[in-house]
């Protein structure tokens, strides 16, 4: 039996395979003192008859070995990898097995697959004391758990720059969609079961750079087909009498307390409007004479007197209710999700309505036209990356950014068939354009296309055959109602993380020598639309970072 063992970078995508990846070999790499670093171990069993697998113990040595976990990379099915239409930086376009979820270890042994490629996902979380700066080695083994020969080992010097990152200051938000977790793990809403499987994943989110929560005070309308509905996960109560109505806010009280409690710092209410449209209201469920039912939804128009009259009592009692707890600053509203020009007319009585109601709050909305902020009808764009330059170009203040399954070609993105390389440029990119906030849909749907089943994201990862396989989300429900991080999560820290120490070097030089830095190091200028293809570039660059900032300290 022969184990060949290598270390590589985080942004290879190591294939369940029998040919020998094309990989770069590292040996060293380098972070900053609170900085979380990712790097793989690529192993393959070489057996000498039929055997088919073989149980390996791992072995970490090193003086920062108690602070690096180890995972299993796991490949998941894609019957929809990509579109039809595609660019030439994708590494794979038909249907197969990808790499992607990072699999838990449990007691330092896994099973390694004979004639096939895999890895092992190794991750430096600093802790919170100080580390020692400078260059620790790191020694891998691998051996026989059956006869306890050691297979093989590698080593890594990982140099610490005695650097700190700053604070991120760029508002993140990945929609995490806590029905898909009650549906997932068969859950009673509201049960301590539910509140700990959403602290579980919040935590996770915040983890990887999340600091904005989508806050369902109503079961968010999205992706829902029409007619349809989703589980209900509703956070305000309301209830309705001859009088008008009431609400309760103690779900929300308990929503917002968990969340700050793991490090959330701003709220995004769920639109109050349908998708695509805003054309109805969301599913509400009010009681009525003791019983609850849906008063709104699908059944009702969205600009009739009765819904209207139901925002105007809400939005007020609603808005004070955030004003009490001091959020007035932290508290984003959504109108509606994705409009277009073919219904501009309906999101601007939407607006109307709504922007009044919600004075001294803020509201954004995800769009691909630029008319809708040339018009007024939306206080903060929040550009899809592919349709952003006329909003840099207009200079707009306060600038968001997002991308989903439409981003298909040219720009950033991260599905399963696409490098990794392409998901870390955003970093950079966000860096470069001084965007604000980044938004994305999918941190857990586990639905179907406009949630007409709810779906085992391991067995089904492209929402059946609705959107590409890495779009609707980055982390898997695994044991405990603890989420399974993907390694495409990890790569888009890494990215932020990238975004954060171009910031320190730019508070310790200026904002010209960064950007000519960059220029220099990744051999062009940067667009959301042009940048390199290739891991090495922007690999090369971030050593450049580390270095000048050790240089300047």
């Amino acid at each position: 039996m022969r184990l060949s063992l290598t270390f590589t970078h985080c942004l290879e995508k190591v294939f369940h395979s029998r040919n020998a990846p094309q990989i770069s070999q590292i040996n060293t790499l380098s972070g900053l003192s609170n900085e979380i670093v990712s790097w793989q171990g690529v192993y393959c069993l070489h057996p000498t008859g039929n055997e088919t697998r073989r149980e390996l113990r791992y072995r970490l040595e090193g003086p920062l070995a108690e602070y690096i976990s180890v995972r299993q990379v796991q490949s998941v099915p894609s019957h929809f990898p990509c579109y039809a239409e595609t660019d030439e930086n994708y590494l794979r376009t038909e249907p197969g097995l990808f790499p992607d979820p990072l699999a838990p270890v449990t007691d330092c042994r896994f099973f390694a697959a004979t004639h096939y490629y895999g890895s092992l996902w190794l991750t430096f979380t600093p802790p919170s004391t100080t580390v020692a700066a400078g260059d620790s080695p790191l020694t891998l083994t691998l051996s026989d758990v059956a006869t306890d020969e050691v297979l093989a080992s590698a080593t890594l010097t990982l140099h610490i720059v005695p650097a700190v990152l700053p604070p991120q200051t760029l508002l993140h938000t990945e929609w995490l969609h806590s029905d898909c977790l009650a549906d997932y793990y068969r859950l009673e809403v509201f049960s301590p079961e539910y509140w700990l499987a959403v602290r579980n994943f919040v935590r996770s989110a915040v983890n990887s750079g999340v600091n904005m929560l989508l806050t369902p005070i109503f079961t968010p309308p999205l992706d829902t087909a029409i007619g349809g509905e989703r589980t209900t996960v509703q956070l305000v109560g309301v209830q309705q009498s001859t009088q008008g109505y009431r609400f309760d806010f103690q779900r929300l009280a308990q929503w917002v307390d968990l969340a700050q409690e793991e490090g959330i710092e701003h709220f995004e209410i769920a639109p109050l409007f349908t998708q695509w449209g805003a054309a109805h209201a969301p599913k509400i469920m009010v009681e009525v004479e003791g019983q609850l039912r849906p008063l709104f939804g699908w059944h009702t128009d969205a600009h009739a007197q009765e819904y209207q009259q139901f925002l105007q009592a809400l939005l007020p009692a609603l808005t004070g209710w955030f004003r009490d707890r001091q959020l007035q600053q932290r508290v984003w509203f959504h109108i509606s999700d994705e409009p277009t020009l073919e219904n501009i007319a309906a999101y601007q009585r939407a607006s109307m309505t709504l922007r009044p109601l919600l004075a001294g709050f803020r509201t954004f909305d995800a769009l691909s036209d630029y008319a809708f902020y040339q018009q007024g009808l939306v206080e903060t764009p929040v550009a899809a990356t592919d349709h952003i330059e006329p909003f840099i170009e207009n200079r707009v203040p306060g600038l968001w950014a997002y991308y989903c399954c439409v981003q298909k070609t040219e720009v950033a993105n991260r599905f399963f068939a696409q490098p990794s390389a392409r998901n870390r440029i955003l970093g950079i990119q966000l860096y470069l354009y001084d965007i604000t906030g980044f938004l994305h849909w999918g941190f857990n749907f586990y639905n179907s296309g406009h949630s007409r089943e709810k779906l085992d994201p391991y067995a089904v990862t492209d929402c059946r055959n609705a959107f590409p396989s890495g779009d609707a989300f980055v982390v898997y429900p695994g044991d405990n109602l603890e989420p399974v991080e993907s390694l495409r999560l990890r790569v888009l820290h890494q990215g932020l993380q990238d975004m954060r120490a171009l910031q320190l070097l730019e508070s310790l030089t200026d904002r010209a020598a960064v950007e000519a830095l960059i220029e220099q190091e990744l051999g062009m200028r940067i667009t959301f639309k042009h940048y390199p293809h290739q891991a090495d570039p922007l690999l090369r660059l971030r050593e450049a970072v580390n270095k000048r900032i050790e240089a300047l300290l």
